[in-house]
């Protein structure tokens, strides 16, 4: 150990001469505690040594690399610790327990075991967080990140997918807030919480009857003799003469998303004991919005019983009629195919709901009917389709109005 006045020259001067045999310590003449050691190597680290308000043995604080910190820097960092020490403010124990807390990845996953939601809301989340959090900030210790942190990663995942980058923003501020509940974060930690987020437009896409031909043709070509072959049509779909021919349930699969309404994965998930033929309806046990009855139309009704049964799944997947039968997971590459054939390349297989909902209020069917009918809980969400829902409010507007002026000219 060795007592000298620390600064640039001086440290510069150790650091300069011959490597000692062992780690030697300098400390600072001037601030009592503050100083640096040199190892074998040559590498040098600032250092703080302080002993708690509370009592026990003395401790010691790494502050950073000499070189990476300037001498005055150093200096200021140890004031600041010896200073905090005396008011009670153990920084050596903070950064220990900032090492022993979990990381931000390690936060989220325990949120999505731990918390009670459904399990499509599960795979989504568990989604987000290897696509979006794990690669920005999955490391971090949950304690130790900023809002600065958070908002940083927000903009980098926004590089890719803006939508997505708003919803790991969401999925990580309900992790804080479940963790704080549980003692995993000091409790009104969130740094994710006042994260400026990308603007987002509700879409608005929705088929015209024109277009709804095409499709209709694209699927019957695509049962029949099959859509002509791209090196991207599935690889598991039989070849003839260079097309894709899409079996009955894949084409069935979208006629009823249009012809009901329903969500992608309350088609997909349909099962045979779910369909009730003889009244016409579909009664899902756990569609997005909880239990849901679907009201089946007479052309919906057709097309399920055109369907062939093969598995205890409507649409049948790789596994039908197996012990462990799954239901099948998308109509990714089969949709990209036929919606392409039918020159619809903007079309998500969303916007077959929304196409539904758009041709009931076009007809003049109410919004109460329609959410209804779609199964939405609230009926805020219905509203989207009001623009739409033109003639209904041109009749009340013109009955209205005509009774006014009536009266106005006399008669």
């Amino acid at each position: 150990m060795a007592t000298i006045k620390i600064s640039a020259p001086t440290v510069s001067d150790v650091l300069a001469s011959a490597l000692p045999n062992k780690t030697t310590f300098y400390f600072d003449t001037d601030l009592a505690g503050f100083g640096f050691y040199r190892t074998t190597a040559g590498t040098g680290t600032w250092f703080v040594e302080y002993r708690p308000v509370a009592g026990g043995s003395k401790k010691r604080l790494k502050l950073g690399r000499v070189g990476t910190l300037k001498a005055s820097e150093a200096r200021e960092a140890a004031r600041k610790t010896i200073a905090h020490a005396g008011l009670g403010k153990d920084l050596a124990k903070d950064r220990s327990d900032e090492r022993a807390s979990g990381t931000i990845k390690e936060l989220v996953e325990d949120y999505i075991a731990g918390k009670d939601m459904k399990q499509s809301t599960r795979d989504f989340y568990t989604v987000t967080m290897k696509t979006h959090i794990q690669p920005h900030l999955g490391a971090m210790k949950a304690v130790a990140a900023t809002r600065v942190d958070v908002q940083r990663a927000h903009m980098k995942m926004t590089k890719t997918a803006r939508y997505s980058a708003n919803r790991a923003m969401a999925l990580l501020s309900a992790a804080y807030v479940w963790g704080a509940k549980r003692g995993y974060v000091p409790e009104g930690l969130n740094p994710a919480a006042a994260i400026d987020k990308n603007k987002e437009e509700p879409r608005e896409r929705y088929l015209t009857g024109e277009e709804m031909v095409r499709l209709g043709d694209a699927l019957r070509e695509a049962e029949t003799i099959g859509i002509p072959h791209k090196a991207s049509d599935s690889k598991h779909a039989p070849k003839e003469k260079n097309r894709t021919i899409y079996g009955r349930h894949v084409t069935g699969a979208i006629r009823l998303l249009m012809l009901t309404g329903c969500r992608l994965r309350e088609i997909l998930n349909l099962r045979w004991s779910e369909y009730d033929e003889k009244r016409g309806l579909l009664m899902l046990p756990d569609s997005k919005t909880g239990r849901k009855t679907v009201v089946l139309s007479e052309a919906a009704q057709a097309e399920l019983d055109g369907l062939p049964r093969l598995g205890q799944f409507v649409i049948a997947g790789r596994s039908a009629g197996l012990p462990d039968e799954q239901p099948r997971t998308d109509l990714k590459k089969p949709w990209a195919a036929i919606a392409g054939r039918a020159g619809l390349d903007d079309v998500h297989l969303h916007d077959l709901r929304h196409t539904f909902a758009s041709v009931g209020a076009g007809d003049g069917m109410s919004l109460l009917t329609i959410g209804k009918l779609l199964g939405h809980s609230d009926a805020a969400t219905t509203q989207r389709y009001a623009h739409l829902h033109v003639d209904p409010t041109r009749a009340a507007a013109n009955a209205i109005a005509g009774q006014i002026a009536t009266a106005l000219e006399g008669k």
